[in-house]
């Protein structure tokens, strides 16, 4: 049953912080369109690690949103009702970046069977 309340809690941080990267104008967050992927918060509620992912540079993004930190805490702490408001630590997540690659070579390989079965089904255009 505790595993199902941090699951709950976890998403309530990840989904406030989303809505928080909206009030940032720091122009290095909203020009990066930077999203909050998930967020782990420890049992005891102190720490929690965000996963976040961007379209610029992650380890700008990352500077800047640890500068944005104290603005992130002030939303969880009057938006989520815990006992403790956590400190957050931030993470590039590059499972996004990482599944487009994937993608890019699966179309690739895709396009190149097309194109061997086209050519083994017409020999005499060759």
């Amino acid at each position: 049953m505790a595993n199902f309340r941090r699951n709950r809690i976890n998403d309530a941080v990840a989904q406030e912080l989303n809505l928080a990267l909206r009030e940032v104008r720091d122009p290095r967050i909203t020009g990066a369109l930077v999203s909050v992927t998930r967020a782990e918060v420890a049992p005891d509620l102190r720490n929690a690690t965000v996963y976040f992912s961007c379209m610029g540079d992650p380890k700008e993004v990352r500077t800047a949103l640890v500068k944005c930190t104290g603005l992130f805490r002030h939303h969880l702490a009057v938006t989520v009702n815990l006992r403790v408001t956590p400190e957050l630590s931030f993470i590039h997540d590059a499972s996004i970046s990482h599944g487009a690659r994937i993608a890019e070579i699966l179309t690739e390989l895709h396009k190149n069977d097309a194109a061997a079965d086209t050519a083994t089904e017409n020999p005499e255009e060759k």
